[in-house]
């Protein structure tokens, strides 16, 4: 991988074409952590968050449960402002590519399901530049990142992560297993985010699905809007709200 910091940008596709129980401890202190960051956006304003998620072959299942979930994270945010959302993946030999910007849950799961997982390695610096290169362009509120496993140099992903950090764009890491290379890695890059990091278990929908939707509300609000829409939401959202307090 190229060490140089302004390398070429990921591909950007056209939107035509195209997880047994989580540590609960680890979720309530993420959630925590999520409560403590504030709001992203000024009011009226709309949050623009990216969703990386690793394509690689073992990912598969994850991949579809990610398909599935990703609407909770608009249907969340929609009552506090709205969500624009970029999907952002690697796969293969060096294949890494990010969606247009997309605002309805529709449009990104039809990007998702045109998508299989293939073998490869993981590509998590290049998910990083180009986060660094969006928030430049127009101010991104906060990267979700899904994956299980890290086999980069961990002071490339450092360099990445603390640029980013720079910028004001904390990195939600979600670690779906327990690789020890791959916690390290992902603690490391949310601290150097200002971001968070927890680890779920393989199949744990539920909880995933909880993760996205506490990160879709702090791009969308932060905490205080996530509150006031809870006044107007199901019971999912007053039991994260719950949590959150």
């Amino acid at each position: 991988m190229s060490k140089d910091r302004r390398d070429p940008p990921v591909k950007t596709e056209n939107p035509s074409k195209p997880v047994t129980t989580s540590p609960r401890g680890e979720i309530d202190a993420f959630l925590a952590q999520v409560k403590a960051l504030g709001p992203r956006t000024a009011p009226g304003q709309r949050g623009r968050l990216i969703f990386a998620l690793d394509a690689t072959m073992s990912r598969q299942p994850a991949w579809n449960t990610a398909r599935r979930l990703q609407t909770d994270m608009f249907r969340e945010a929609a009552a506090i402002g709205g969500l624009d959302v970029q999907l952002v993946y690697y796969r293969g030999l060096g294949e890494c590519r990010a969606s247009r910007w997309v605002s309805e849950a529709e449009r990104l799961a039809g990007l998702m399901e045109g998508i299989n997982c293939q073998g490869g390695h993981t590509q998590i610096e290049k998910i990083l530049s180009h986060a660094r290169r969006e928030t430049e362009r127009m101010k991104v509120q906060a990267l979700v990142f899904v994956g299980d496993a890290m086999e980069e140099a961990i002071d490339d992903l450092s360099v990445a992560a603390g640029e980013l950090g720079l910028l004001g764009v904390p990195a939600f890491m979600f670690q779906e297993g327990d690789d020890p290379i791959a916690e390290q890695a992902f603690r490391e890059i949310a601290r150097l985010t200002h971001g968070v990091y927890c680890r779920f278990d393989p199949g744990a929908a539920q909880q995933l699905a909880e993760l996205l939707r506490a990160a879709a509300a702090y791009a969308a609000g932060g905490m205080k809007a996530l509150e006031n829409a809870s006044r107007r939401s199901g019971p999912a959202v007053q039991k994260l709200l719950q949590q959150l307090r």
